[in-house]
């Protein structure tokens, strides 16, 4: 599923809502396998909740977190321009607000 990206590429907008996207900058190479490992730790998050054994999903969520962070999802920012993290605002209380209205009148 593909999801609208700000024009700057720093945020993906889901149901009216920022979410910061995957560093750019990142060597494809890297990025591929981290995402491997990101998938790989969610399927681990799933079985350890369908098996209900609390200490392999503490660890299946930790490296979930730690996959996003090395990916720029979470963590400290990856970009250098001094722009506050709006991660998880909602879209219409940021300044892409106007962009965003736009966009949605053109589709």
């Amino acid at each position: 599923m593909k999801h609208l990206l700000t024009p700057d590429g720093r945020y993906l907008v889901v149901r009216g809502r920022l979410w910061r996207a995957a560093n750019p900058g990142l060597p494809r190479t890297l990025r591929e396998a981290w995402v491997r490992r990101l998938m790989a730790a969610r399927r681990a998050v799933g079985a350890a909740r369908r098996s209900d054994d609390a200490e392999a999903l503490a660890l299946a969520g930790k490296a979930v977190d730690e996959a996003k962070v090395a990916l720029g999802e979470r963590g400290p920012v990856w970009w250098s321009d001094g722009a506050p993290d709006l991660n998880r605002h909602l879209v219409k209380n940021t300044p892409y607000a106007a962009w965003f209205e736009s966009v949605e009148r053109g589709a």
